[in-house]
């Protein structure tokens, strides 16, 4: 059974998903959702319990062997995303009932809890899964559903951000899907581990320098990395406010960590970072992704799209990490993801906030709002203090290992994008508390206070708690990431 743990964790959605469709009841759908998200925390945790005691966890479907048949495969890097996937998953789900409720018509809702099940699906099999063409399928899954959640939002300018997500996804896909075909070419394998061992007599051969291209830029195209990021600010900024919420949180980070994988332990550093020197490309346009990204940020008067901006700079921060070609930075790009994912799901909880009680997340809709809303308004203080990584809150923490890594190399043209990029986020943070401060709300906003769910009061309080637990309490986070960056990238220090 505990061999099965990797399987379970994503078999359990994938069912839960059609038995949604069969049922049609918003409650009953919602209930489902809550569950499958539940059951695969606790089986993401269990993963992560059993790979600390016992190592490396494998399950072969259909009791063939690789590298004839699919290996899910469970280590310390893809045990962390695991529970952050579901965990963010779980978090979100009691602001599920109201939220969706109040953005998505009746006769869909049903549809729209399918689809979130099944995104959720696909983002824990690309993370679980050992097989390269198996993470295409899993990617495809998300997407597919990521497509139909966003088209899914209140106006019609989310049917124009899902088409422009659906176009750069499938380029993405296509990219993706044709540097695996390379490489089975080159290989005659599809299995992760398999492949590692194969490829090493593929060095120099313009077929692997190929794969490696299509590959990274396909994961570039998901990831959302400037200049291959034209998708995602319109994508977070139309879709539901639910939908925003998990996928800030989840479809990125695990686009990075698939990344991170192919980069570490599939290709390899010998060719990613020596070879092809792609360490030097994919940190340059990290650190122009960081700082215009926050750059963009500050000229935004959506909420929405001020976090959008935001995530852009801060996937820079993790890819940054990984560029690095070492085990402290990956385990710093781990440490962020993780850390990022809370600090932006719970912001983006706030702007749902903001859309149940104006129909909108304007930013001037935070004028009064210490005033009318003082535990929400602290809500926002918490994340934004973890944006700029401030020392007790979890973005300090995430920031300070990546700082540590980039010394470790004397990286400091790195260094100092990194400062200039949290100065920045002091900047466009500051803008909505000036808002918040010093201008009136006017009467009708005043008129117009509407109790918040409570469901959502529990995602943000929750979400509130862990940022300052995990700016508090993280050396057990950061042995559990430095584990997983040597066994990922120690080899090469």
């Amino acid at each position: 059974m505990i061999s099965q743990l990797p399987v379970l964790v994503v078999v359990i959605p994938m069912l839960i998903a059609p038995l949604i469709v069969l049922l049609r009841h918003p409650v009953i759908a919602w209930a489902l959702y809550t569950t499958a998200a539940a059951c695969s925390f606790a089986l993401a945790v269990a993963c992560l319990l059993q790979v600390e005691q016992h190592g490396l966890l494998q399950a072969y479907l259909g009791g063939w062997e690789p590298p004839f048949g699919i290996e899910y495969r469970v280590d310390h890097a893809n045990a962390l995303v695991l529970c952050l996937v579901s965990g963010i998953a779980l978090l979100v789900s009691p602001m599920a009932l109201r939220s969706a409720a109040d953005e998505i018509s009746q006769p869909r809702l049903y549809l729209f809890y399918a689809c979130l099940t099944l995104c959720l699906t696909g983002l824990l099999g690309m993370t679980a899964t050992g097989d390269a063409f198996n993470v295409f399928v899993f990617l495809e899954i998300s997407s597919l559903s990521g497509y139909a959640l966003i088209a899914m939002g209140r106006s019609r300018m989310a049917l124009l951000a899902s088409f422009r997500y659906l176009v750069m996804g499938t380029i993405g896909g296509t990219f993706f899907l044709t540097g695996v075909g390379l490489l089975y070419a080159v290989t005659g394998t599809l299995n992760m581990a398999d492949l590692a061992d194969r490829i090493v007599p593929a060095f120099g051969s313009r077929v692997l320098v190929a794969a490696v291209a299509f590959i990274v830029i396909g994961l570039a195209i998901k990831i959302a990395l400037f200049p291959l990021h034209a998708w995602l600010p319109a994508a977070y900024s139309q879709a539901p406010s639910l939908v925003t919420a998990f996928m800030a949180a989840t479809s990125t980070k695990v686009a990075t960590y698939v990344l991170l994988r192919f980069v570490a332990t599939v290709v390899g550093p010998l060719v990613v970072f020596s070879a092809l020197s792609l360490g030097q490309i994919l940190g340059t346009l990290a650190c122009i992704a960081m700082v215009a990204g926050s750059v963009a940020a500050i000229y935004q008067t959506d909420f929405k799209r001020l976090l959008a901006w935001s995530s852009l700079a801060q996937i820079g921060y993790i890819v940054l990490g990984i560029s690095l070609g070492t085990d402290a930075g990956a385990s710093a790009a781990l440490t962020h993801m993780i850390n990022h994912g809370l600090i932006k799901c719970g912001l983006f909880v706030i702007a749902a906030m903001l859309v149940w009680q104006h129909g909108e997340a304007a930013i001037s809709r935070f004028a009064g709002l210490p005033r009318r809303a003082p535990l929400l308004f602290a809500a926002f203080i918490i994340g934004a203090l973890g944006l700029i990584g401030v020392p007790g809150t979890a973005g300090f923490i995430s920031k300070w290992v990546l700082l540590e890594a980039l010394m470790d190399v004397g990286h400091w043209p790195a260094i100092v994008a990194v400062l200039i990029s949290s100065l920045l986020a002091v900047i466009y943070c500051w803008r909505v508390v000036e808002i918040a401060w010093f201008t009136q709300a006017d009467a009708a906003a005043d008129s117009a206070v509407r109790s918040q769910p409570i469901g959502a009061w529990m995602s943000l309080c929750a979400a509130s708690i862990l940022i300052i637990y995990f700016g508090l309490h993280s050396d057990w986070l950061i042995a559990l990431t430095n584990t997983a960056g040597t066994q990922l990238l120690g080899a090469t220090r």
